[in-house]
């Protein structure tokens, strides 16, 4: 980027005079044009420089009047006037009103060809523009290379702010710092307080592709910030955030810094890819775990060993929480944007839940957009700490946290019931009138049954009312299943019971007291009777 006032500074055009205050002069200059044409204004692009003898001027250089507005209303970067052919100097009332209206006269001597100066000016700036694109081609092979070689973006951002020579930022979608360049390591003030700055001071840059804006320091002194966007993704991008970017060295440009921009973006993006296919793989295991766990009569499987590489331990409680991003902004019905707005509630989620809970695991949900969320070890202050991450989270992107969750089991071969009750609860959740964030799992016995009458369920159902009776294998535990269905056939007498069976009342009335303690249940009570009879019922066909 070249001014007016850089080119009339350099010694091979020391004979040009800056007739108007220097101030008019700081303009960027693209282009050169010569005119002697009053309407030129229609046919030149802005930021032109204008070259011009005044000839049909010679007589009235008030007229000039005209043509200076038209070239600022055309935004040119100022005008030229070839002096000592038709005129011989320039009217001190022109200069007046350029002064008035801010817009630079520049007067060229006769000793001057207007054309060898045309073309001395254009070379010059030609010549600054093949610089700044061969170094902005440069700047992209190194960073490139960098990418190729899997160099971490944190190292990306420290070479990026050595090479340019000021501070950067990058800010992720969280409105926080990702990582920041060397130089915040010698000030007193970290890069955190300058994004709180940017967004002080242009609360909406968030909806911008790039802009600059005068922030102020601790000492109320203003300075300039510019940033662009890094669209690894497009509703919620990265930020690149560049302090005193009129500080950067030259021949960078900001096509330069545009490169980079856009290498970095293929930096967030690679990463982003790596770390989906990872959760995929997650997701499947977690799909297959809870699969073969609500399958009668599975063979037991050591789930911890097989899930050690995505976060599993050996505890004495486990418990999934079953959560999901609501979208406050109901206007974005797109699928890109609810697949992005999962994805940014999920690492937000991952992210926090390990600073406040052990050995957290957080699983993608399959064909949803929804999380499980593993906890291995009790936590009794589970709902707070939910409550919180969620509220940060909904201040910072303004989309809120909801959460299912199911009971606690002492085994990792029932987290299936666990994710059952908590996925329950997620739903039974949506259809209240004032929807909470938390909502914790209540057995409903026989009526959830008729509510969604699915296998899973049904399994579900059975394992807990019956536990080992539902799918028994041991002979001792069918003999115990078939004398329990049988005394309840028999309305709980065990006359009855024992005439059907061929045994005596006592060893009736044994089994029914083991009943009672494998199922830590009393049959004789009415609705738990009722309970079991329905569990046997529909457990009957696999057990034929």
């Amino acid at each position: 980027m070249k001014t007016l006032v850089d080119l009339l500074e350099l010694p091979r055009f020391s004979d040009l005079v800056l007739l108007t205050d220097k101030t008019t002069a700081n303009l960027e200059v693209d282009s050169i044009e010569i005119t002697e044409t009053p309407d030129i204004s229609l046919y030149i692009p802005e930021k032109t420089f204008l070259l011009t003898t005044a000839m049909i001027y010679q007589e009235h250089q008030t007229d000039l009047f005209a043509l200076i507005d038209s070239l600022q209303e055309k935004k040119a970067a100022g005008l030229g006037i070839k002096v000592g052919r038709f005129i011989d100097s320039i009217s001190p009332e022109v200069i007046a009103y350029a002064n008035k209206v801010d817009f630079p006269i520049v007067q060229v001597p006769l000793s001057i060809p207007l054309g060898s100066l045309l073309h001395q000016m254009l070379n010059f700036l030609w010549d600054k523009k093949t610089e700044q694109l061969n170094y902005a081609l440069d700047i992209q092979q190194r960073f490139s290379n960098m990418l190729v070689n899997d160099v971490s973006i944190a190292r990306f951002i420290a070479d990026f702010g050595r090479l340019i020579n000021t501070p950067v930022i990058l800010m992720d979608p969280y409105k926080r710092v990702f990582t920041a360049s060397k130089h915040f390591s010698k000030t007193t003030k970290p890069a955190e307080y300058y994004v709180d700055q940017l967004a002080l001071t242009d609360p909406l840059f968030t909806t911008k592709k790039e802009d600059s804006v005068l922030i102020k320091d601790l000492d109320q002194k203003a300075f300039l910030v510019s940033y662009f966007s890094i669209e690894a993704n497009h509703y919620f991008p990265h930020y690149l955030i560049i302090l005193n970017p009129e500080k950067i060295p030259y021949p960078i440009s900001n096509f330069a810094l545009e490169q980079a921009a856009l290498v970095l973006s293929f930096m967030l993006y690679k990463n982003q890819k790596i770390q989906e296919s990872y959760d995929v793989l997650k997701t499947d295991f977690l799909t297959r775990m809870i699969e073969i766990q609500q399958t009668p009569n599975q063979v037991p499987r050591d789930w911890i060993d097989s899930g050690t590489i995505y976060g599993l331990v050996k505890a004495r409680h486990y418990r999934i929480i079953y959560a999901a991003c609501e979208q406050t902004n109901k206007t974005n019905p797109r699928i890109k944007y609810d697949e992005e707005v999962s994805q940014l509630g999920f690492n937000w989620l991952s992210d926090k839940l390990a600073h406040h809970i052990k050995d957290v695991v957080l699983f993608k949900v399959k064909d949803t957009d929804h999380y499980a969320i593993l906890i291995q070890h009790k936590q009794d202050n589970l709902e707070p700490i939910l409550t919180n991450v969620a509220a940060d989270f909904a201040e910072r992107v303004t989309i809120n946290l909801q959460f299912g969750l199911g009971n606690i089991y002492d085994s990792i071969d029932d987290l299936a019931k666990s994710f059952i009750e908590a996925k329950t609860a997620f739903e039974e959740m949506q259809l209240l009138t004032n929807v909470p964030q938390i909502y914790q799992y209540h057995q409903k016995g026989l009526r959830s049954l008729f509510e969604k009458m699915d296998d899973s369920n049904i399994t579900y159902f059975c394992e807990t009312t019956l536990k080992d009776l539902a799918y028994p294998k041991e002979p001792s535990l069918i003999e115990l299943r078939k004398t329990l269905k049988y005394f309840l056939d028999y309305q709980c007498e065990i006359a009855r019971t024992s005439k059907a069976l061929f045994v005596h009342r006592n060893t009736i009335k044994y089994r029914i007291d083991q009943c009672n303690t494998l199922l830590g249940r009393n049959v004789h009570d009415p609705s738990v009777s009722l309970d079991l009879r329905l569990a046997l019922e529909l457990s009957e066909d696999a057990n034929l």
